[in-house]
């Protein structure tokens, strides 16, 4: 959460698109944050793009694609914590035998800290893997996700998937996640510090 996962995809998207390149996006059809079928950064950026749910087949569905627009140069994926093994093995596919490049995002653990099915795959089966990274409240790299409540406590119950953006859920690095603490006690007045520094 928090790292500009979406902001990148999206940018990766514009960089083929700039170079008279197409791309197929794709997002959870159930993650209606923003809009149905829409990949939207914090920052405002957004693009329409194909929901999936487990039961798409994305190999076929790109290769359906690829007939009707050999254009298609890139695959982006949102979200892509919420893909089922079988799929990921069709993006393994699409890259193998399709010969497009598949650009993944999403979370590698829920907010319990335990992997998502889609992030546990591609962490195994990827070609290759580069972190963005978010900050924790204390400065560290926050490497957790923190679900909370109205009132801003920490849950540790609750089902796997429940979609939210930043009043459900808060990153923190690994220290905080397990002791519970999603905010710091006392506000942070960046200002204070650079005054001491002076």
């Amino acid at each position: 959460m928090n790292a500009g996962k979406s902001t990148t995809l999206l940018q990766s998207a514009y960089n083929y698109r700039e170079r008279g390149m197409d791309v197929l996006i794709y997002t959870p059809n159930f993650d209606n944050r923003y809009a149905l079928n829409q990949v939207t950064s914090r920052i405002g950026l957004k693009s329409c793009a194909i929901g999936f749910n487990a039961d798409l087949d994305f190999f076929e569905n790109v290769n359906l694609a690829l007939q009707e627009n050999p254009n298609i140069t890139c695959i982006l994926i949102d979200e892509a914590q919420f893909l089922t093994r079988q799929q990921v093995m069709q993006l393994c596919e699409i890259v193998d035998h399709l010969k497009r490049p598949v650009l993944a995002y999403g979370l590698r653990t829920d907010f319990k800290g335990e992997p998502f099915t889609g992030s546990q795959y591609l962490l195994g089966w990827s070609d290759e893997l580069i972190e963005l990274k978010a900050i924790c409240h204390c400065g560290r790299k926050a490497n957790m996700v923190c679900r909370v409540d109205a009132q801003g406590k920490i849950l540790r119950e609750g089902a796997q998937i429940e979609i939210g953006g930043n009043e459900r859920y808060i990153s923190t690095c690994r220290k905080h996640h397990r002791l519970g603490i999603a905010q710091p006690a006392v506000p942070v007045d960046a200002s204070e510090d650079i005054e001491a520094d002076a």
